[in-house]
C-alpha cells in the first residue's frame, strides 16, 4: 500500500475517533437527563460526568439516586455528592479547600484547622468548608466546636449525611442517645446505604430505652 495514502487513512481513523469521544462526553443537562433513564448503564454515565461538572443546583437530582436499585449507580451518586460537595464556585476558595485537605491527610490539624476557617471567612456559604473544619475540630477533640460546625453544614445543606452522621456520633460521645437517633436516623434517610449507621441504630434504640428507664 501507498505509505502516504496509508498515513492518510490512519489519520483519518485517529480523528474520526477523537470526535467520537468529544461527541460522547455528555453535557450536564444531558447528564441530569441521563440519570432519570431505564438503563442502568444511561444513569450510571450520567451520574459520572454528574461527579465532574455536577453542581450545588443538581444535588437533589443525584440524591435520588441514592436509592437506585442499581448498587453501582447508588455508589458513584455518593461518590458524586462528595465531588460536587466539595466545589465552591471559586477558584481561589477551592484551591485554599484543596490545601486544608493535603493539611488534613497529612495530620496537619492546626495548620489544616487555620486553612479551612479560612475558607469559612471567605466563603461563608460554601458549606463543605464547614464540615471540613467540624471533622478537623472532632479529631482534635474539640466536640462542641464541631458540633456548632456541622450545624453551620446543615442550615446551608441540610440533606448533608456526612453532618448529619457526624453529629450524631458526637452525640453519642457525648452520652445524649435520643439527640444521636435522632441525626443518625435522619442520615440513613438522605443515604439508606450507610450499612454501619443502620447496624448501630438497634443498639442505640435500646440505650435510649435504657437511659429513659434509669430517670424515671
Amino acid at each position: 500500500m501507498n505509505t502516504v495514502f496509508s498515513s492518510a487513512l490512519i489519520c483519518v481513523a485517529l480523528l474520526s475517533a477523537e470526535t467520537a469521544c468529544a461527541d460522547d462526553v455528555l453535557s450536564r443537562a444531558e447528564a441530569l437527563s441521563a440519570i432519570t433513564q431505564a438503563a442502568p448503564a444511561q444513569r450510571l454515565k450520567g451520574v459520572e460526568r454528574l461527579m465532574q461538572v455536577g453542581t450545588m443546583d443538581d444535588t437533589d437530582a443525584v440524591l435520588m439516586r441514592l436509592t437506585d436499585p442499581n448498587p453501582g449507580v447508588r455508589a458513584s451518586a455518593a461518590a458524586a455528592l462528595w465531588e460536587i460537595w466539595s466545589r465552591s464556585g471559586n477558584k481561589e476558595t477551592d484551591a485554599l479547600f484543596a490545601q486544608g485537605v493535603k493539611q488534613m491527610q497529612d495530620a496537619e490539624l492546626p495548620d489544616a484547622l487555620q486553612t479551612f476557617t479560612a475558607v469559612v471567612q471567605r466563603q461563608p456559604d460554601f458549606a463543605e468548608g464547614w464540615n471540613k473544619r467540624a471533622t478537623v475540630h472532632f479529631l482534635l477533640g474539640q466536640l462542641d466546636k464541631s458540633l456548632a460546625d456541622c450545624d453551620e453544614v446543615l442550615s446551608r445543606n441540610p440533606k448533608h449525611f456526612g453532618a448529619l452522621s457526624g453529629a450524631g456520633q458526637i452525640h453519642l460521645k457525648l452520652d445524649q442517645p435520643q439527640k444521636a437517633l435522632d441525626l443518625l436516623q435522619r442520615a440513613l434517610e438522605v443515604n439508606p446505604n450507610l450499612v454501619g449507621l443502620e447496624r448501630m441504630l438497634p443498639l442505640l434504640e435500646q440505650q435510649v430505652r435504657d437511659k429513659l428507664r434509669s430517670s424515671t
